[in-house]
């Protein structure tokens, strides 16, 4: 996997093409941490390509979700729902100020 800083990608787009092109795809790094994925896109694949990303990216939240739960022990039917009732409350508050 190529790395690259958002810095490269400012001053020498033209070279961030080519390897984009060539390695298909790029992560570029702020400060040395990865913020974001250049992916190469091949005819008409966008849809296909976005559909594909956001479910591993919803497979990876469900899977963080769940491994903290086994941490922090699971909660119980009321224990839910309690919380349910309390974020809509939270969102009744905001909706009416």
């Amino acid at each position: 996997m190529e790395f690259l800083s958002v810095r490269d990608f400012r001053t020498s787009p033209k070279s961030v093409w080519e390897k984009l092109s060539r390695k298909g795809e790029i992560v570029i790094t702020n400060n040395g941490k990865p913020t974001a994925l250049m992916l190469n896109i091949e005819n008409n694949e966008l849809e296909e390509l976005s559909r594909a990303i956001r479910q591993a990216k919803a497979m990876i939240s469900i899977n963080n979700m769940r491994m903290i739960a086994a941490q922090n022990g699971y909660m119980t039917d009321e224990e839910i729902e309690m919380e349910i009732n309390a974020y809509r409350r939270e969102k009744e508050e905001i909706g009416n100020e």
